[in-house]
């Protein structure tokens, strides 16, 4: 295993290909995992932002190869997860209608059971701007098991118990259902600067605090700006996270060490 670009306690940063450091992990070594892959978007298209158009290209690492290679990237590192999950782990996956389709095919391919499809409802979602089709205002997060006989985490009780007055959709005592409303990132997320796929911190409250107990461990295998790493420290769990871009790794970095991280994590899911 190469030296970590970042250690502390309970927290550390990888820089380097995701399957290649992920084939180097021991197996069975991780409680949960949370995945936000490439989304294959850099199209060359337009959106809206702000209320300015900005072009969708986000980097090289999201340009599609083609059908068949996009589907061996996945393929690839849905093997190299399987293999370093727990027997009783989960696997979370995070995807939109371009590229989560072709995940939900290759899990089941791969021998995971997909336990639910939470759609994550983004009520401040920006227009479309072409007007030919509906505004995509929801992404889709695939949560899985290692197989059909894993007895995986679910901390049904505190989900039930889960209060965020900005959700809508969710009633105090009563099931949480499998459609989230989570606004996307508030201004004080975005205080050192975003990733382009950052997700809000409520999002990953909710699914640690689900599928995960204190001291488990926790990997991210496209960390990004470390978002899920920054709940996975609040709350108490381990984390190992993954990325090749040096710059999102120091953003990571940043937001790790700054104090106001928990207050960030809490407001999140009371504002």
């Amino acid at each position: 295993m190469i030296n970590p670009y970042f250690k502390a306690k309970d927290f550390v940063l990888f820089h380097g290909d995701a399957i290649e450091l992920l084939n180097q992990f021991d197996k069975e070594d991780f409680d949960l995992i949370f995945a936000d892959p490439p989304y294959f978007l850099s199209n060359d298209g337009v959106t809206c932002q702000s209320g300015k158009m900005v072009s969708v290209n986000k980097a090289k690492w999201d340009k599609s190869q083609g059908f068949e290679e996009d589907m061996k990237f996945i393929d690839n590192w849905l093997k190299a997860c399987k293999r370093i999950l727990k027997e009783n782990g989960s696997i979370w996956i995070s995807g939109t209608l371009h590229v989560i389709y072709k995940i939900g095919y290759l899990l089941v391919k791969n021998g995971y059971e997909i336990i639910n499809d939470i759609i994550w409802y983004k009520p401040n979602a920006p227009p479309n701007l072409s007007c030919k089709y509906f505004t995509h205002s929801h992404e889709i997060v695939l949560w899985a098991r290692k197989s059909n006989n894993s007895k995986h985490t679910f901390n049904y009780e505190r989900m039930k118990m889960w209060n965020n007055p900005k959700d809508k959709l969710k009633n105090t005592d009563k099931q949480m259902r499998s459609v989230w409303s989570i606004p996307l990132l508030s201004k004080s997320e975005k205080e050192y600067g975003k990733h382009p796929t950052q997700k809000p911190l409520e999002l990953l409250n909710r699914i640690i605090t689900a599928s995960s107990n204190e001291n488990d461990l926790v990997l991210d295998p496209f960390a990004g700006s470390g978002t899920t790493g920054i709940v996975c420290h609040v709350l108490g769990r381990r984390f190992i996270g993954i990325d090749n871009n040096k710059d999102y790794l120091d953003l990571a970095i940043k937001r790790f060490k700054d104090e106001k991280t928990a207050s960030l994590l809490f407001s999140a899911s009371s504002d």
